[in-house]
């Protein structure tokens, strides 16, 4: 959720400023884009990692301060939660060799925090929603000492007029519950990718972007279980938007203006149009007075941070200041190992591109609606999910990757200049596990069934505690044994 701030009470003027000050952000950005100050031609790639803090007994252990303290390394930054770290990597030009680098930076930074953990005898584990994650384990006492985290949740709570959150979640089972703070968001750990991307192709990329992200979450599912209860797929996808359930100006009347969602509709022309959107339709939520250059859009960066679209459009500028857009695919969960998590980097990357690059453009194809129908059915449902494709013909997702989706990312990942040993090796991790059926989620299940089904406290420790021994091993989750 971004960086800290350092003020949490703020009046009506400190609103009205902020407002101001990103409207006049927001008209910048667009006088600089079309005087081409966004002009940087390259491709490059990035990741945050969001892990888990666990004991013995695999619990949330809330230690994540003296961790960071232990570590001292900026790639390592807090989460919502004390039981939750984000681990970053630092910018990688799109080019052969850059998701073996991926992998490498990844491993490297990952194994330096679990021998951290371990010698403070807790452990680190990368899943979308910790199988036995309790409510009281939910609670603000668990909330990182940070001042932003505090304001977000004040500031939803007052936006719903101090309404609980209204959980409900239908999938193989039911959940419903009502949560009188945003903490449950901490049970949703994911793996956001970003791309960078000329601005003169920005629209393509994030249009194709959001049509690739049925198929990409259908194959990639890590999150089917929250308390003692058989959801979706990836049910991180329904509980982070419900967790945070706020609308824009006029509260929830709305249906389709929501904060965190697949979005509004596809990009016309130009990303300047989700930055307007961020300002006509979205209250300010951390009016926190900036004293960054203007030119750096620091009040239109803050206010995007608190919008969370499935996939998301970001400003940011290079170490000689340079200014450049990227998109955050925000679908992927944690885990169930690096190697997984670097093959869906590369599936993402080669489709978009497939997609972004064609002769005909796809969104013409695929009305906005459909992709949408499409992301949802592939949380609720992975790989049984019927997605409609750009023939109009429907297709099992486990159809849909041999046949269309490793075609088109190969294509994708060869126009970027990756050699074939490199594509071969991350897409074939992503063709076994499509081949085999086994997502995540779906060893998970299969792991419970193997136990009788019902994902009561003892069937979910022993899979958990396979999870771990299995995500250790390195090994993807496709050569997991049940």
């Amino acid at each position: 959720m971004g960086q800290e701030i350092a003020r949490s009470h703020f009046s009506e003027a400190d609103f009205q400023r902020f407002h101001g000050q990103l409207r006049d952000e927001t008209d910048a950005l667009t006088r600089d884009c079309a005087a081409g100050r966004f002009s940087d031609p390259r491709f490059v790639v990035g990741f945050e990692l969001e892990a888990w803090l666990i004991d013995h007994a695999g619990f949330p252990n809330p230690v994540n301060t003296a961790l960071l303290e232990r570590l001292h390394d900026p790639l390592v930054v807090p989460e919502l939660s004390r039981f939750n770290i984000e681990l970053n990597g630092p910018p990688a030009s799109m080019r052969s060799g850059v998701l073996n680098a991926l992998e490498q930076g990844l491993t490297g930074t990952w194994n330096k925090c679990q021998a951290t953990a371990h010698g403070m005898d807790a452990a680190l584990v990368m899943i979308g929603i910790l199988p036995n994650i309790r409510a009281d384990d939910l609670t603000l006492a668990n909330m990182s000492a940070m001042k932003r985290y505090r304001v977000l949740n004040e500031q939803v709570l007052k936006q719903r007029q101090g309404a609980a959150l209204h959980i409900h979640i239908q999938g193989e089972e039911s959940l419903e519950s009502h949560l009188p703070d945003v903490m449950l968001e901490a049970a949703t750990t994911s793996f956001q990718v970003h791309l960078q991307v000329p601005f003169a192709r920005a629209a393509r990329y994030y249009n194709a972007a959001l049509i690739a992200c049925a198929p990409l979450m259908a194959a990639s599912g890590n999150s089917p279980l929250l308390f003692g209860k058989r959801l979706w797929r990836e049910t991180r996808i329904p509980l982070f938007e419900q967790s945070v359930e706020l609308g824009g100006y006029g509260g929830l009347a709305d249906p389709g203006v929501r904060r965190v969602s697949f979005g509004q509709g596809y990009v016309l022309g130009s990303l300047l149009e989700l930055f307007r959107e961020n300002l006509d339709l979205f209250p300010v939520l951390l009016p926190m007075p900036l004293d960054e250059p203007a030119e750096r859009y620091p009040h239109l960066r803050q206010h995007n941070g608190s919008i969370w679209r499935w996939v998301r459009p970001l400003v940011g500028f290079d170490e000689t200041g340079q200014a450049h857009v990227r998109l955050e695919q925000r679908i992927f969960p944690s885990g169930p190992t690096l190697l997984d998590m670097v093959a869906n980097c590369a599936c993402h990357f080669g489709l978009s591109r497939a997609l972004a690059e064609a002769s005909e453009v796809p969104e013409t194809r695929l009305p906005f609606a459909a992709a949408r129908a499409n992301f949802y059915a592939a949380a609720r449902d992975g790989l049984a999910a019927k997605l409609l494709w750009l023939d109009g013909e429907h297709y099992p997702a486990r159809d849909f990757w041999p046949r269309i989706g490793l075609p088109l990312a190969e294509q994708g990942l060869r126009d970027f200049g990756l050699e074939s040993v490199e594509i071969e090796r991350y897409l074939g991790i992503v063709e076994a596990r499509v081949r085999r059926g086994q997502t995540g989620a779906a060893w998970q299940l299969a792991h419970l069934d193997k136990q009788g089904g019902k994902a009561h406290e003892a069937a979910v420790a022993a899979m958990l505690a396979d999870y771990l021994e299995n995500q250790r091993s390195g090994a993807p989750v496709h050569e997991w044994s049940v």
